[in-house]
Parts: C-alpha cells; sequence; structure tokens
C-alpha cells in the first residue's frame, strides 16, 4: 500500500559505522622530525609459562601540527587515518611536560653510547684529581 501520511517511509540515514578510535598515552622519545614525533606506550603483559608481568612497549608515529610537544613529554595521542608510510597517530594533547630538555638516556642506543662515554671519562678525571 501506498504511504498517505506524506512522510517518507525509508529508514532514517545512519551515518557510517566506526569502531572508537583509541586514544593512548605515552612519552616521545625523539622529536627531530618536523611534526612528527615518535611516542613509546607501555604496557604489561603477563607471560604466558611463567604468569609474571613483563613491559612490553609499543613504538608510534605521531602527527604534531604545532611543534608542541618535546623529548621527554607525556603525551596523549589518537588514531587516526593513515598519513604516511609509519604516521597512523594524531596528538590530543601534552599531559606533562618534561623537567628538563636534557633527557638523551630516552633517545635510544645512541644515547645509550653517550652515557658509557660519560661513565668512561669520570673516573679519568678523578684520576687527575687524585694527583694534585
Amino acid at each position: 500500500m501506498a504511504n498517505t501520511s506524506g512522510t517518507p517511509t525509508a529508514p532514517a540515514k545512519t551515518e557510517g559505522k566506526t569502531t572508537g578510535r583509541r586514544i593512548v598515552q605515552g612519552i616521545v622519545t625523539r622529536d627531530k622530525m618536523a611534526k612528527t614525533r615518535r611516542v613509546e606506550v607501555e604496557r604489561l603483559v603477563r607471560h604466558a609459562k611463567y604468569g609474571k608481568f613483563v613491559k612490553r612497549r609499543t613504538v608510534c608515529y605521531a602527527h604534531d601540527e604545532k611543534n608542541e610537544s618535546h623529548l621527554g613529554d607525556t603525551v596523549e595521542i589518537i588514531e587516526s587515518r593513515p598519513l604516511s608510510k609509519l604516521k597512523r597517530w594524531e596528538l590530543v594533547q601534552v599531559v606533562k611536560k618534561a623537567p628538563s630538555r636534557t633527557l638523551s638516556h630516552l633517545e635510544g642506543a645512541v644515547a645509550g653510547a653517550d652515557a658509557a662515554e660519560a661513565v668512561a671519562a669520570k673516573p679519568a678525571e678523578t684520576k687527575t684529581e687524585e694527583k694534585k
């Protein structure tokens, strides 16, 4: 039968179904790229055999339009469409600023090498002080 009330009988247009975009917090470990930050997100995973909780990390590349985050900052990022080969996240906000900009220990293996050199240089300085 035809609809005589004048209102359409078609179902209301539903918006495209999308799953909720994940929001996670992590620490900025590299900020040398323009508008891109490398963020490490830590999580605890239970070991399959022993049951001990083990720290695991996920590396995310996030888009930072205003370059407002820096090395060591705790940031909140959200999933987005692919922006480049590796970037799938966008910066939402800087949750906590790093206490200082000299957090090079977060830089990875390169910074570890610098730390080893600093430790090696320290005993040499103490030896020269003892001779005086």
